[in-house]
């Protein structure tokens, strides 16, 4: 889908931009906070910037994000940003975002069929879930005060009930990336014209 550094910087800003309002949907749709925790759209749209943008400009995408949130601008939940948000028990899946849209670029680099797509979708999920819910574990561990008796799969039961929401999200990605895909393909450079 992107054609040139110049295409590959738009779209990257652009999914960055995305972002920063999936990170804060709930300030427009309140009926989607779960107790205290907002369900944010950040894991589709970060999954969608490594399945359209590719294993290069989906990782930039969100780099952009995290500089721009680290720099004080409010794009991270809860229109937070900062650099107070790294010692964040959350931090870890801002972080993770990089790792998702590569891993989901890669997936998908040499066929973006349907299976790979989906494969992608639900891989860079999982991927999400396993450094943002380490990092959470890590961060009451080490510097935020952990409940009693705080364990690892603690960490993770606390997790369950966003898991449909994001497993359904990311159906939701492949069968949109493919979409998306099919309306804008690859359209050939010169060079590979010429050759």
């Amino acid at each position: 889908m992107v054609k040139t550094p110049l295409h590959g910087m738009v779209l990257a800003s652009l999914f960055a931009a995305l972002m920063a309002i999936g990170a804060n949907i709930t300030s427009i749709v309140p009926i989607m906070v779960i107790g205290s925790i907002p369900l944010t759209l950040q894991t589709v749209v970060c999954i969608l910037s490594g399945l359209l943008l590719g294993k290069k400009w989906g990782p930039v995408a969100m780099v952009i994000y995290l500089l721009i949130g680290l720099a004080g601008m409010p794009v991270f939940a809860q229109w937070s940003g900062g650099f107070r948000t790294l010692i964040s028990p959350t931090f870890g899946f801002i972080l993770s975002y990089i790792v998702v849209a590569w891993f989901s670029g890669l997936i998908t680099e040499k066929k973006k069929t349907y299976p790979f797509l989906f494969v992608a979708a639900f891989v860079g999920t999982a991927i999400n879930y396993g450094i943002g819910t380490s990092w959470m574990y890590m961060a009451y561990k080490l510097w935020f005060a952990a409940p009693e008796g705080f364990t690892y799969a603690m960490a993770w039961l606390w997790m369950l009930p966003f898991v449909p929401k994001d497993l359904i999200l990311a159906g939701i990605a492949a069968i949109v990336s493919q979409k998306v895909l099919q309306a804008f393909p690859q359209t050939r450079t010169r060079k590979q014209a010429a050759a």
